[in-house]
């Protein structure tokens, strides 16, 4: 089987989907997942063989430069969701409900969980909170729309917490992050991250509850992880969490490219012969001596012609 978009994506490989989520979780399988905020690198953590892809509505801080989450809108989780899913493959993709959107009422949050997955390309959707949020979520899975929760730290919740602060770290505290877990997982949510949590917690909830559990600064218990894919990649320098493992430093590998660049082009040497088109036809029709770069050799539209 041939991939129209010459990708050399094994054809064994199936679509992650939510029930071979929960068999993972039963075999004691570890589940993988990244943030993607476009097409571009959709397809690379897909063709990594990612198992799930989260637009998060960490797009307002790593994408659009903001301090918080707060003001990424419904519009702006479509339209990266639609751009990540024309990427994804066989990737599991769920889309954040942002701030304000499923919060005031039911009917609200059914309505635009919906537009994620009619709209956005999603899977799935993803929101915050525990026990105030369960009829929601319940209302969202009766519609046969897939949940995935989200509890301990809670970055919509940022103002309230105090900042961005690690939760669940007295027992008492600890209980209320697993009920809300407990709560989240019997309204029907097949899925839930932990964020900022102790790693005796992480494991107390993944132990206690039969949907898996995703863990993001919550230590190694839990059943799959998530990280960011700017903070994974080293696109972040000034930002670098504890719980962040930097596979790669893109950052600087990005502006040493750039930087070569702008030399290149203010020294006159790019571009050279092979990144140009030839020369002008001769007044009898006949064609100057080809160079490498020439018209007949040159890349045609659509095929990697010109700007895009």
């Amino acid at each position: 089987m041939s991939d129209t978009k010459g990708s050399s994506r094994s054809p064994a490989r199936r679509p992650m989907t939510v029930p071979r989520l929960l068999e993972k979780k039963a075999r004691g399988e570890k589940i993988s997942v990244i943030t993607a905020y476009d097409a571009t690198f959709a397809r690379i953590f897909d063709d990594a063989g990612v198992d799930v892809l989260l637009v998060g509505d960490s797009l307002g801080m790593v994408i659009q430069g903001r301090d918080s989450t707060l003001p990424v809108t419904m519009d702006e989780m479509i339209y990266h969701g639609a751009a990540v899913a024309r990427e994804s493959r066989y990737a599991h993709l769920v889309v954040d409900l942002p701030f304000m959107s499923y919060q005031p009422n039911v009917e609200l949050a059914l309505k635009n969980a919906g537009r994620l997955l009619s709209e956005g390309g999603a899977h799935a959707v993803k929101l915050e909170g525990g026990a105030e949020i369960a009829p929601t979520i319940a209302k969202i899975v009766s519609a046969g729309i897939p949940v995935m929760g989200h509890v301990g730290l809670t970055p919509q919740s940022v103002h309230a917490m105090g900042g961005f602060r690690v939760q669940g770290k007295t027992r008492e505290a600890a209980n209320r992050v697993l009920e809300e877990a407990r709560a989240v997982a019997e309204a029907g949510a097949y899925a839930i991250v932990l964020e900022g949590i102790p790693n005796d917690l992480a494991r107390e909830i993944t132990e206690a509850i039969d949907i898996p559990t995703i863990g993001i600064g919550a230590g190694p218990h839990c059943d799959g992880q998530v990280l960011v894919s700017y903070d994974l990649l080293g696109l972040t320098p000034t930002l670098r969490p504890k719980f962040v493992k930097r596979y790669a430093e893109l950052f600087d590998a990005a502006k040493r490219a750039t930087e070569t660049y702008v030399r290149e082009v203010e020294e006159g040497s790019f571009p050279s012969a092979e990144y140009t088109f030839g020369e002008i036809r001769s007044e009898n029709g006949s064609e100057e001596p080809a160079e490498k770069g020439d018209s007949e050799t040159a890349p045609q539209k659509g095929k990697g012609y010109g700007p895009r």
